[in-house]
């Protein structure tokens, strides 16, 4: 048995070195490598169905294994503060698009790639820091904590975030975040706006394709001044609305009205912003939660979830502005998502629980929800299998995307690869991709 896997299968032996002040695995080796320098590993099994005790009794298990491709991310070359995935990614032209960072501050940098299926390789889009190219003793961002959209102009645009509430100050020169944009056929990344709202970071964003509007909820960067929404045009490189008490994590984007809905935390007003009229955001009935959100679905409906400690997932009808709450992500132990997906179909939406780390707990399910039938059911349990195989543990995450069939789901992964710490902790160090070939026999009424 090897010493990684000593901390999983031991726990007399985990306690007795703690005790001792023994530490249990070396120093990480970065970059992270798979077994034979392979750059993707390929596998198909039946222990991704194997069912893990506490899971719920009617929450249904695919009888059919995926298989899942699983690669580390580039750029990984030493260690982060963590390597970590905080932004969602997207899908476009058939090629997965998604960012970590390494969440070091004042001095930080974040990354984009683009993944494409055919070859399973993942290409490096944006290196911030290069983007950026400011003075040593300035403020660079550590994180993409919004999502990554592209836009009809064939640009993905994404917004930056700290990676320490305590560097956002005049001592690094700090005035605000950045809106950038990259074209993958190009190659090319460029600035669209610095501090789009001054002093403050950008944590969440979603993208209005048609009418290139970018929308952006903040983090102040004092810590006293309120989260605000923004409204921002790309193309004529404009502020077209800022309010406060904005989105604190996410926001419904209606691409058939290219009306944008959001709380300031869950269960508060619901507002809505209607690019139409131009006018601040207006409250509108209704009660829903919104950590995280769907796209529109060709019959009109945005999915959502709440918040940790609650994970009801919301349907809401973008014509008539009904709310209906229709179930709940927790499996077992866990309920925090921060990556909703629906299928083409409209039928199932796709998650892991346990976002911000504990998915192992519950076996790390990657979930199928059924709206129509509101009935769960595990697509794989990825733990603990690739910490047996390959040394990494997945913990959740907070960016994914399902392919333009619904025939696979994109997962990007905050892991461990170096064990417990000595307080017993599983902390995020490594990030991975895991793209599941979800069965066509899972994905059948």
């Amino acid at each position: 048995m090897s010493s990684r896997r000593l901390w999983y299968w031991s726990p007399l032996l985990f306690v007795a070195l703690f005790l001792s002040g023994t530490a249990l695995t070396a120093e990480l080796a970065y970059p992270p490598k798979l077994p034979g320098g392979k750059a993707v590993v390929t596998d198909t099994s039946d222990a991704f169905l194997k069912r893990p005790p506490g899971l719920d009794q009617e929450v249904a298990v695919a009888k059919t294994p995926p298989t899942i491709d699983f690669l580390y991310y580039p750029e990984q070359n030493y260690p982060g503060n963590p390597w970590s995935v905080w932004g969602d990614g997207s899908v476009a032209g058939g090629k997965y698009f998604s960012a970590i960072g390494n969440h070091l501050a004042p001095h930080g940098n974040a990354f984009v790639f683009e993944y494409d299926p055919q070859s399973k390789t993942l290409r490096t889009l944006v290196d911030v820091q290069k983007v950026l190219n400011l003075p040593d003793d300035y403020y660079t961002p550590g994180k993409i904590h919004s999502r990554i959209d592209m836009g009809s102009d064939g640009w993905l645009y994404f917004g930056t975030h700290r990676g320490s509430t305590r560097v956002t100050t005049d001592e690094y020169h700090y005035q605000g975040d950045w809106i950038l944009r990259c074209n993958p056929a190009l190659n090319k990344t460029e600035t669209v706006a610095h501090g789009p709202v001054a002093n403050h970071c950008i944590p969440a964003s979603v993208l209005d394709p048609d009418r290139l509007i970018f929308y952006g909820g903040t983090a102040p960067g004092n810590l006293t001044d309120p989260i605000t929404f923004f409204a921002y045009d790309v193309a004529k490189r404009k502020v077209l609305c800022t309010v406060e008490n904005g989105p604190y994590r996410y926001m419904i984007f209606a691409r058939s009205t290219g009306r944008v809905y959001y709380v300031n935390e869950d269960g508060g007003p619901l507002m809505r912003f209607d690019p139409a009229d131009g006018k601040p955001p207006v409250r509108i009935a209704g009660t829903i939660g919104l950590r995280s959100a769907t796209r529109e679905t060709a019959d009109g409906y945005v999915f959502t979830v709440s918040t940790r400690g609650d994970g009801t997932i919301w349907r809401f009808n973008t014509k008539t502005e009904e709310i209906q709450p229709i179930g709940n992500t927790r499996v077992g132990t866990q309920d925090y998502v921060a990556s909703l997906d629906v299928d083409p179909s409209g039928r199932y939406l796709y998650y892991v629980p346990g976002a911000h780390g504990g998915s192992q707990q519950d076996g790390a399910p990657v979930v199928q929800f059924d709206v129509q039938t509101r009935k769960k059911k595990v697509i794989a349990f990825l733990y603990p299998f690739y910490p047996d195989r390959y040394g990494y543990t997945p913990l959740g995450t907070f960016g994914s995307a399902v392919g333009p069939s619904g025939e696979v789901l994109y997962i990007t992964f905050n892991g461990n690869r170096g064990g417990p710490d000595q307080r017993g902790r599983i902390q995020f160090d490594t990030c991975a991709l895991m793209v599941v070939q979800i069965p066509e026999s899972e994905r059948q009424p």
